[in-house]
C-alpha cells in the first residue's frame, strides 16, 4: 500500500458571495487543475447574522453539482423543479443541476450561529444536460463509524469499514466523510488510485502522511499526490476535517458565475437561454 504524501497546502481566503454572505473560499477557478473534478469548496461560518443573512437568492445552475452540508444553523431551500425544504443541522443537500436548474438558498442562525459547507463538483460532458435530481440527506440517514483507533466518520457517500453512505449514482465516484479524531489518534483509509483526494482542516491541527515533523493548522486545503491510502493523525487536541475524494474529468473547462460548460459557446448559450427564460429543459 502506497501512502499518500502531502502535493499542495492552500489556506481559504475570506470573500463574499450571494447577495453578500461573508464566507472563507478553500478553492476555486484558480485551483481547477488541482482539484477536478471538483471545482469549488467554500465554508461558511459565524455568531454574527449580517455576515449571511442575505443568503442567496434566486440564481441558475446549468453542468454542475452543488453539495451543502449543514453543522449549525439552516438553510431555506426552493427551486424550479418546485423542490422546497430546510436543510438543518447536521444535514446534507446534494442537487446535481445537469440541464439547469433555478434556485434559492436562505440562511437562518441557530442562536446567531451558522455553521457549513458547500462544494461544487464537475459535470462530465455527456452529462452536462442530464435532468436535474434533488437529494435531501437528514442527519438521523447519514451513518456515523467510529473506527478502532477511536475515529468518529460521518459518512455522506462513499464506504468505510463496510458502512455506505445514503449518496450513491454520482458519476464522479466521489467520496464525502466528515472525520473527527480526539487528540493523539491515527486514521487510516484507503484511496483509488487515480482519484483526487484532498482534506480541508476546520478544527484543530495534525500530521497528513507519515512525517510526524509536519503540522498542518485549521483553515486549511491538503490535497494529496497519487496513492492506496492517506494516514492522518493529530496532536494533543480534537482533529476535524472533511476529507472528499473523486474521479478527474480532464476536460476543458468553460466557467463563468454559476454555471459551469465546457465551450465558450456553451456557456454563452446558457445565458442566453436564461435571459429569454428557454434555460430550465425539465419539470
Amino acid at each position: 500500500m502506497k501512502v499518500r504524501q502531502v502535493k499542495t497546502i492552500l489556506q481559504s481566503r475570506t470573500t463574499t458571495d450571494g447577495a453578500g454572505v461573508r464566507l472563507q473560499r478553500v478553492f476555486s477557478n484558480r485551483e481547477t487543475q488541482l482539484t477536478d473534478p471538483f471545482l469549488l469548496l467554500d465554508f461558511f461560518g459565524s455568531d454574527n447574522p449580517n455576515d449571511y443573512i442575505a443568503g442567496f437568492p434566486w440564481h441558475p445552475h446549468r453542468g454542475i453539482e452543488t453539495i451543502t452540508y449543514m453543522l449549525e444553523g439552516k438553510v431555506n431551500h426552493e427551486d424550479s423543479m418546485g423542490n422546497g425544504g430546510t436543510i438543518e443541522s447536521g444535514d446534507c443537500q446534494w442537487m446535481t443541476a445537469g440541464s439547469g436548474i433555478i434556485h434559492q438558498e436562505m440562511p437562518k442562525g441557530v442562536d446567531g450561529a451558522m455553521r457549513g459547507f458547500q462544494l461544487w463538483a464537475n459535470l462530465p460532458s455527456r452529462h452536462k444536460m442530464m435532468k436535474p435530481r434533488y437529494r435531501e440527506i437528514k442527519e438521523a440517514d447519514i451513518p456515523e463509524v467510529t473506527t478502532k483507533k477511536g475515529a468518529s466518520v460521518k459518512i455522506i457517500c462513499g464506504e468505510l469499514e463496510g458502512t455506505v453512505g445514503p449518496v450513491h449514482e454520482i458519476v464522479t465516484q466521489p467520496e464525502y466523510l466528515d472525520v473527527t479524531l480526539p487528540p493523539n489518534t491515527e486514521f487510516r483509509h484507503p484511496t483509488k488510485r487515480g482519484h483526487t483526494v484532498f482534506v480541508y482542516i476546520f478544527e484543530g491541527k495534525g500530521h497528513f502522511s507519515e512525517d510526524t515533523e509536519r503540522i498542518i493548522q485549521s483553515d486549511h486545503l491538503v490535497i494529496f499526490g497519487d496513492g492506496d491510502e492517506i494516514v492522518v493523525s493529530s496532536e494533543d487536541c480534537q482533529l476535524r476535517f472533511l476529507l472528499i475524494s473523486g474521479k478527474p474529468i480532464g476536460e476543458p473547462i468553460a466557467w463563468y458565475g454559476p454555471i459551469v460548460m465546457n465551450t465558450q459557446e456553451e456557456l454563452e448559450q446558457a445565458f442566453r437561454e436564461y435571459r429569454n427564460g428557454t434555460f430550465i429543459k425539465h419539470q
